[in-house]
């Protein structure tokens, strides 16, 4: 298995990229651990996927305190013992509106969540990866970075950050033998659909997006997991600061 004996840590693990990921990184042999706000969910994520026969771990999290980061990286470590893969999945937009409709206390909470838990992630785990030898983070961006749609403004200028900050961090943290890669998903089928088309989810609504991707249809939770398996992959050694568009041509 690609993944045997690697143990990953996924924020936003509870439901969307970050669940499929969890998902198919045990799959493929990795320890994984759950961090997200819903207590709920996270639970029953980590249960099913130890029903299933894996290693998994959930741990309440609030990616913008660097209290919660902390405990989560030292939980993983005191269960696995080692951490190989982090994966900074959770994130947040506003509504799709006119870009001076959102309000600051918005504004404000999609760059702790989008970009905030990005430099945590960085104090926390940095630490751990250069002690064992290596590491690999994998930031979830979006194709708003690249081709930004109109009433996302502040959500598509997070993104932005993520692209950026993964290629600082690239750079900077190669001689320590840290890989930091980042997959840029179109518009897909996870809970926030509806948020990004600032509308009802009917076929007529979808209709309006999928034609503006060339393989005609919107992303599915498994492109990305299955980009994710990739750069999680030791395979992959000799990739870094690279940025995937995940997006069916739609930023050709």
């Amino acid at each position: 298995m690609r993944l045997s004996k690697m143990v990953a840590i996924i924020t936003g693990g509870a439901s969307g990229f970050g669940e499929c990921i969890a998902r198919y990184f045990a799959a493929e042999g990795a320890k994984v651990v759950i961090a997200d706000v819903n207590a709920d969910q996270g639970e029953q994520a980590a249960a099913t996927l130890r029903a299933a026969g894996h290693d998994a771990l959930f741990c309440p999290t609030d990616v913008t305190k660097t209290a919660d980061m902390g405990r989560l990286v030292q939980t993983t470590l005191e269960r696995f013992g080692r951490l190989d893969i982090m994966v900074n999945n959770a994130g947040i937009s506003h509504a799709n509106q006119p870009m001076l409709n959102v309000s600051e206390e918005a504004f404000d909470r999609i760059y702790q969540v989008n970009v905030k838990s990005i430099y945590l992630s960085a104090i926390h785990c940095v630490p751990v990866f250069r002690r064992l030898g290596g590491g690999c983070f994998i930031n979830i961006g979006s194709t708003a970075a690249v081709r930004p749609r109109p009433g996302l403004a502040w959500y598509n200028g997070s993104k932005g950050a993520v692209v950026l900050l993964t290629k600082s961090m690239a750079v900077e943290l190669a001689p320590d033998r840290i890989r930091v890669n980042a997959i840029n998903p179109a518009i897909a089928e996870t809970p926030l659909l509806t948020t990004f088309m600032g509308t009802t989810d009917t076929p007529e609504n979808r209709a309006k997006f999928t034609a503006s991707i060339p393989l005609g249809r919107l992303g599915r939770s498994s492109d990305v997991a299955h980009a994710a398996v990739f750069f999680a992959d030791p395979a992959s050694e000799f990739v870094t600061g690279v940025c995937m568009e995940v997006d069916g041509g739609r930023c050709i």
